[in-house]
């Protein structure tokens, strides 16, 4: 076996996030073997990610892994995988919709899903949160388009709009809109809603943590007390949640909001857990508007919650807003979240072979 072993790749910005995507043929299933595989790919552990295509950024370190599906009325599968900047740890239990937008692009450049017009739908399945999701392609004169006039705040210029239609969102984890049974509870004396839309999150008034909520990422980042503090509140919020011990995993992730300042709906910022979102994940966002929607959680008194069963909530987060078109429907005294959609961008950025150690393929049994 030569020392350097070659994997088909393709580059890509999804979203405002950034990292290689692969055919899941390509990549070893074995876990362990998987997890050396991506970690030598994107050079981590280490803090420049100098050795790999990660860009030292918790956004620019990520994978996703996409396979044509067996299952029916879905075209793909996808496996998201955060690769750790400075720790070997590969983490599969969450998923990232920002490097879902790439997705359909993806699958459609490497012949997964043909072309069917103007537009082509790609209907994914999320293996993270074991959801499907329907992503609108543009596709004119037969091949994928990335010029366009979409604008998504984080991302530079504009490109073409991809349409990302969530459905089975609610209890992504823990089988629950709201896993304790309660719109509030009351961890280290303050009070948090547990939900769980798209993703498992603990959201707080930035108020009752001893923050205004329009801080810079930067600021935050600099406040280690802060995310000490909110660290060992997220850690017994996943306990409450049903996840267990949630050391060293990602979820739930954790979002503070306050008051809209830019006319949206709600101010926020979203944690990845252990450092501040440049700008605002798509999950995030749909588990937070789902807050915003639901009587009775943080978000009462401080959002601007939109009328309607189909409305859009706008966040306001560190580098401009993110739209998110929900819909709902009126549940006895709370409501019932049907599904969610965004509009986000891509653009393939560079397709090739990346190049990892052979003895990371190798199996650490025995008879190895």
């Amino acid at each position: 076996m030569p020392a350097q072993h070659p994997i088909p790749c393709i580059l890509m910005r999804g979203g405002t996030s950034k990292g290689p995507y692969f055919k899941m043929q390509d990549i070893p299933q074995d876990a362990a073997i998987r997890a050396r595989v991506l970690l030598a790919a994107m050079g981590s552990p280490d803090i420049r990610q100098i050795d790999g295509l990660g860009g030292a950024d918790t956004l620019t370190s990520k994978v996703a892994m996409v396979g044509p599906s067996s299952r029916e009325g879905v075209d793909v599968d996808y496996l998201f995988a955060q690769v750790s900047v400075d720790k070997a740890i590969v983490d599969t239990s969450p998923s990232c919709g920002n490097m879902l937008s790439g997705v359909g692009p993806f699958a459609i450049e490497t012949g997964m899903v043909p072309i069917s017009g103007a537009k082509t739908s790609v209907v994914i399945y999320d293996i993270n949160t074991q959801s499907r999701i329907e992503a609108i392609v543009e596709t004119p004169d037969g091949a994928v388009n990335y010029e366009g006039d979409a604008r998504i705040d984080g991302v530079p210029g504009t490109a073409a709009e991809i349409r990302l239609n969530f459905m089975d969102i609610v209890g992504s984890k823990t089988g629950a809109l709201l896993p304790t049974g309660k719109p509030v509870e009351e961890i280290d004396g303050i009070k948090a809603t547990l939900i769980d839309v798209a993703v498992p999150m603990m959201i707080v008034r930035a108020a009752d943590v001893g923050k205004t909520g329009y801080e810079s990422a930067a600021e935050l980042d600099a406040d280690k007390a802060f995310f000490a503090k909110m660290e060992a509140m997220r850690m017994e919020a996943g306990r409450r949640m049903g996840l267990g011990d949630v050391t060293g995993k990602v979820v739930p992730k954790m979002a503070m909001l306050a008051a809209p300042r830019e006319g949206g709906s709600v101010a926020a910022r979203y944690f990845v857990p252990h450092k501040t979102h440049a700008a605002f994940a798509v999950t995030g966002g749909l588990c937070v508007s789902s807050c915003v929607l639901v009587p009775g959680t943080v978000a009462d008194g401080i959002a601007d919650r939109p009328a309607g069963d189909d409305c859009t909530v706008i966040i306001e987060h560190p580098t401009g807003i993110i739209d998110v078109a929900m819909t709902s429907r009126p549940a006895g005294n709370s409501v019932e979240i049907i599904s969610g959609g965004v509009v986000r961008t891509a653009r393939k950025l560079m397709q090739g072979n990346v190049f990892v150690p052979a003895a990371s393929l190798l199996s650490l049994s025995p008879a190895a």
